[in-house]
C-alpha cells in the first residue's frame, strides 16, 4: 500500500503533514521535535528502531545531512528503504533484542512506538544507552492504553520506571492532547478520501483506517482516561 496507493499517500499528507507511510501517531510536529537534538555538522548518525520503509529517516536526513541507520522486522520495508535511500544510509532486517551495534555509534536514537515490542525493555534500554555516544540523545514517543496498559501518569509508565531504576534522567512531555487532535484529522482525512481509496480497489484499507480512529468519537476527557501519549528524552552524559 505504501508503495502503490496514491490515496494512502494523500491520507498521510492530510492527516500527518507528510507522507512517512504512517500507521500510528507520528505526525510532522512530533518528528520535528527530534531535529533540535541532531548535531548540525552533517556528520551525525541517527538510528531509528522499527524504521519501516525509512521515510521518516529520509526526512531527517534531508533536514540535517545526517547519516541514517534503521532496522525493522519487515524485510519488505527494509528492501524499500534500501532502494529509496542509497546515500549515507544503512538498513537492516532485524528484531529488537536480536541486533547489536558498536558502543558509542549514534548521536540520536529514535523509537516511535516501538519500545513496547522489546522482549525485555530493561535489557533493551541498556543496549540503547550503550549504542549512544556521550552527549547523545534517546528520543521516544510512547503511548499507553493500547499495546501496553495505561498507568497513572508519565512517571509511572513501564519505561519511566525502568529509567529511574537505572538512575537515567529523562525529560518528558505529555502530548496526549496532540494525539487526540491527530486522531480527529485521521478520521476526517480517511472519510474524505474514501472514494479515492475505493477507485483504487482499496476500500477495505480505508475502512480499516476509519476503524482505527474510533476513539475520536469520544470527548477528550473520556479519551484521556483510556489513552495517554508521552515524549521521553534521555541525554547520555557519560
Amino acid at each position: 500500500m505504501a508503495q502503490s496507493s496514491e490515496a494512502f499517500r494523500h491520507f498521510c499528507e492530510e492527516a500527518f503533514g507528510n507522507d512517512f507511510s504512517q500507521d500510528g501517531f507520528s505526525d510532522t510536529t512530533q518528528v520535528d521535535r527530534i531535529l533540535q537534538y541532531i548535531p548540525t555538522d552533517r556528520q551525525a548518525r541517527i538510528l531509528d528502531i522499527g524504521c519501516g520503509n525509512g521515510k521518516m529517516l529520509g526526512y531527517l536526513q534531508k533536514k540535517t545531512g545526517a547519516h541514517i541507520y534503521g532496522f525493522d522486522y519487515s524485510q519488505n520495508a527494509i528492501d524499500t528503504a534500501r532502494a529509496t535511500f542509497k546515500t549515507d544510509s544503512d538498513f537492516k532486517q532485524a528484531c529488537i533484542g536480536e541486533i547489536d551495534y558498536p558502543a558509542g555509534t549514534f548521536d540520536v536514537i529514535v523509537s516511535m512506538d516501538t519500545m513496547y515490542f522489546a522482549p525485555d525493555m530493561a535489557a533493551f534500554t541498556d543496549h540503547i544507552m550503550k549504542w549512544l555516544k556521550k552527549g547523545g540523545t534517546f528520543f521516544t514517543c510512547y503511548q499507553e492504553g493500547d499495546v501496553v496498559p495505561k498507568t497513572e501518569n508519565a512517571d509511572t509508565s513501564q519505561l519511566a520506571q525502568i529509567l529511574r531504576h537505572k538512575s537515567i534522567h529523562y525529560d518528558c512531555t505529555d502530548i496526549t492532547r496532540e494525539s487526540y487532535d491527530l486522531l480527529l484529522r485521521k478520521k476526517k482525512a480517511a472519510i474524505s478520501l474514501k472514494y479515492e481509496f475505493e477507485q483504487e480497489g482499496n476500500g477495505d484499507w480505508c475502512d480499516m483506517l476509519i476503524a482505527q480512529t474510533e476513539y475520536a468519537d469520544k470527548p477528550f476527557e473520556e479519551y484521556r482516561k483510556e489513552l495517554a501519549r508521552y515524549v521521553y528524552v534521555v541525554r547520555k552524559n557519560k
